[in-house]
């Protein structure tokens, strides 16, 4: 952890990335996750799961379809949403709003939804808007300024999403 603010730093990779690690590292916790909770980690789930990680570019349903279809037979559109409904509800992918598109989750068990089905703190993308990367990131600060903000309002948070743009350090140092 570092000092500060941020207590999670997030980074956005590139193409030259090695998403081998991502990959492994997105589905040994789906595992771990469905094991815990008594749940079935299909194949389906597992395949849509690792095309997701395959980059941190957040991708549409008809995308990892594409990259599911490259590997063999085209999945049927329904099984991929269901998929990605398993795995959004799970915590193990997000659904960037704004883009209509998925990112797997880097942030293992950082804000699953707790028992009463709510999520234990903000989930805060940083979205680059030259080369499309996503990162999450977290901060404790601004968890509980939010947690005061909805309590102020009497207000009961169940999916608290920021979405920030801008350049990541690679395309500003680019431009």
């Amino acid at each position: 952890m570092a000092d500060g603010p941020m207590a999670d730093h997030a980074t956005l990779e590139h193409s030259e990335h090695d998403h081998a690690d991502c990959t492994r590292a997105a589905l040994a916790h789906a595992e771990a996750v469905c094991a815990a909770g008594g749940l079935r980690f299909t194949e389906q789930r597992r395949r849509v799961l690792a095309a997701l990680a395959e980059s941190h570019v957040p991708s549409s349903a008809y995308e990892v379809i594409d990259r599911l279809a490259e590997a063999g037979r085209r999945p049927a559109p329904i099984s991929v949403y269901r998929a990605l409904d398993f795995l959004t509800g799970h915590g193990l992918a997000h659904r960037i709003e704004s883009k209509n598109a998925f990112v797997a989750c880097t942030r293992a068990g950082s804000h699953a939804p707790d028992t009463a089905g709510e999520a234990s703190g903000a989930t805060v993308f940083l979205l680059c808007e030259r080369c499309g990367a996503a990162a999450e990131a977290a901060s404790p600060a601004l968890d509980s300024a939010l947690a005061r903000l909805a309590a102020d309002a009497h207000f009961t948070p169940h999916a608290p999403v920021i979405e920030i743009r801008g350049l990541c350090t690679r395309c500003r140092e680019a431009a």
